[in-house]
């Protein structure tokens, strides 16, 4: 299939790219390199380099390339940045995947593959969460994913639009053979965080609260590796061949870790002391967030490689070590 992948030069963008192209499949990348990275793309991928919110880009884009599958990546997804400026994530995450929508309708693509969050739950009311928990979402970033899922729906009962929403964890690792990994400016996540601090190039890492309802007071989260997410992307596609498909799975281990099984982790991979401060909770920040991923399991064959903690920061420490100020080197 030739697949535009939206947001391809982005963290997870670009390791799909990789497995697109392992299975045989041809990537065509769009990105406007607002976070992405020119240096995670492959010699010889075919990139058009524009915004989704470009229309006349859109429609020279899919007028040159015979698409038959659109991946989504390409969204904001710093949550406390959408709850200070909403304005730019509406218009980035609902608005201009709208323009895209318009666009692959106008030139007859109808398989879409949309990057959601399990932040559209909100504070989930059980563990695991399934599929069919009410989504309530407690912040911006998460309420324009649910609106792209809404959307998504009402497009498929109207113009017979095939789609599978994905709704991640915790993306976590990096390429196994180190050729790309995780690099954000700024960097919010914990694996990379920890990893810097015990290399000394980053600050100690600071632990949100310390006396949560879970074995040791920190939060629990389900990291999945990014590899996994790519590989549950490509391996829905032969499940979008009817018109007006709707999809929706969890992707996630299932496997609950707490932030200091994370620092041991990474102490324990890297042979290396991870200094820490502790602080107090984080509004918003559930005790504990993991999937039941049974669903995609059973129906897409998907079973994550890497199922638990240490196997995925092996993967990350042996990127952030090689390239300790990420793809500037």
């Amino acid at each position: 299939m030739k697949v535009l992948v939206a947001g391809g030069a982005g963290y997870i963008g670009s390791h799909c790219v990789r497995q697109l192209l392992a299975a045989g499949h041809e990537p065509v990348v769009l990105d406007n390199f607002v976070y992405g990275h020119r240096a995670a793309l492959p010699t010889g991928v075919k990139l058009h380099e524009a915004s989704l919110s470009d229309p006349a880009a859109l429609d020279r884009i899919f007028a040159a390339e015979r698409i038959d599958v659109v991946m989504h990546f390409a969204a904001y997804a710093y949550v406390g940045e959408s709850v200070t400026d909403p304005l730019k994530y509406y218009q980035n995450n609902f608005a201009a995947t709208l323009t895209l929508l318009e666009a692959m309708l106008k030139h007859g693509v109808k398989k879409f593959v949309f990057s959601s969050t399990c932040a559209t739950y909100g504070v989930p009311e059980k563990m695991p969460m399934t599929e069919n928990l009410p989504q309530a979402p407690i912040n911006p970033y998460g309420q324009t994913k649910l609106d792209v899922e809404n959307m998504l729906k009402a497009f498929a009962h109207a113009y017979g639009l095939s789609f599978a929403a994905f709704r991640y964890f915790n993306a976590a690792g990096a390429a196994e053979d180190g050729a790309i990994g995780e690099d954000h400016n700024p960097e919010t996540h914990l694996i990379p965080l920890a990893i810097w601090a015990a290399m000394g190039t980053g600050n100690p890492l600071k632990v949100f609260g310390t006396d949560y309802p879970t074995p040791d007071g920190t939060c629990l989260r389900d990291y999945v590796h990014v590899d996994d997410l790519s590989r549950a992307h490509i391996a829905v596609f032969d499940k979008l061949a009817a018109p007006g498909t709707q999809l929706f799975y969890n992707l996630g281990t299932g496997n609950p870790t707490s932030v200091l099984d994370v620092i041991k982790a990474v102490e324990k991979v890297s042979g290396l002391k991870v200094p820490a401060t502790f602080a107090p909770r984080r509004a918003g920040d559930p005790p504990a967030l993991y999937a039941d991923a049974s669903k995609a399991k059973r129906e897409l064959n998907w079973t994550p490689k890497f199922q638990t903690i240490e196997p995925i920061i092996e993967t990350a420490w042996r990127w952030h070590k090689a390239r300790p100020k990420g793809y500037a080197k």
